[in-house]
């Protein structure tokens, strides 16, 4: 009679998070930040090359306005603009996709006003240096819609990168963006989370 040989090892896979496998649960995150930083940067970098186009600029140098009020002026309306798509991309993730979101919800958007910041400013310093809108505009889809959907972790694992490519990722916003909104949707990020610096994955796993 055979007898029924017993295993080492039982090996029984766990996954910590997204246990329904769903891949909607990790594009929706990177969609919501590569949108955001195309369109914020994108419409930034045509306000003050429009106003070199359209030969106002040196009027506005003539006006008491300082260069700081200028550019604050130019900024505000275009980062309203941003939290209210960042507002309309996580309730359609939500309610749509249904798409979890765990955590503080007023963590993330403010994080998300911490993202805005850095790529307005971004395409400000596009739009200042380029001094025309068509330059502008093919600058701001070079330097934010390829880096953020190829060397953002998006598309790609960055682990599995090259290690040049893997240090250029470090000058990508939308990296760590991506990083906090997929451990928005997979766990319960916090102030002590560590998911922008390791990728969401928790340090329990890590230990063991």
């Amino acid at each position: 009679m055979g007898r029924t040989q017993e295993l080492p090892v039982d090996y029984r896979p766990r996954v910590w998070f997204n246990t329904d496998l769903q891949s909607r649960n990790y594009i929706i995150p990177g969609l919501i930040a590569v949108i955001m930083m195309i369109i914020t940067a994108l419409l930034t970098s045509l306000t003050v090359a429009r106003e070199w186009e359209r030969g106002t600029m040196e009027q506005l140098i003539a006006t008491p306005v300082q260069a700081g009020e200028l550019i604050l002026g130019k900024l505000l309306p275009y980062f309203a603009i941003g939290m209210v798509d960042m507002t309309l991309a996580v309730v359609m993730g939500q309610f749509i996709f249904s798409v979890p979101l765990r955590g503080s919800v007023a963590l993330l958007f403010l994080i998300a006003m911490v993202f805005l910041g850095g790529v307005l400013c971004m395409g400000m310093l596009i739009s200042i240096v380029a001094k025309g809108q068509l330059i502008a505009s093919q600058l701001a889809i070079l330097l934010t819609f390829i880096p953020s959907y190829l060397l953002s972790g998006f598309v790609f694992s960055i682990p599995n990168m090259p290690k040049v490519i893997q240090v250029v990722t470090y000058v990508i916003p939308a990296r760590y963006f991506i990083a906090i909104l997929k451990g928005y949707t997979s766990r319960a990020s916090g102030w002590r989370s560590s998911g922008a610096r390791r990728c969401c994955w928790p340090s329990s796993a890590r230990r063991r």
